[in-house]
């Protein structure tokens, strides 16, 4: 649990909020909660690379025809 407490009585609650949301990031909670979000099934590492090959060709078919103005 992250808490944050005012320094003195005169900070603002705007600087109190960005002192916050800096903790978070730098925690990794939220990164941690984004994650468990939506669950995937545990794939092997092979299917993972044959995914990512995948993705690699697809993203350079794309930025082929970005280059040569095709849709």
């Amino acid at each position: 649990m992250i808490q944050v407490t005012r320094k003195d009585s005169k900070e603002s609650f705007e600087n109190l909020l960005r002192r916050f949301n800096r903790k978070v990031q730098q925690s990794g909670v939220l990164a941690i909660a984004k994650q468990a979000q939506h669950f995937e099934k545990p794939i092997s590492k092979v299917e993972r690379r044959k995914k990512a090959i995948v993705r690699r060709e697809r993203k350079a078919i794309k930025a082929n025809k970005l280059k040569l103005g095709i849709r």
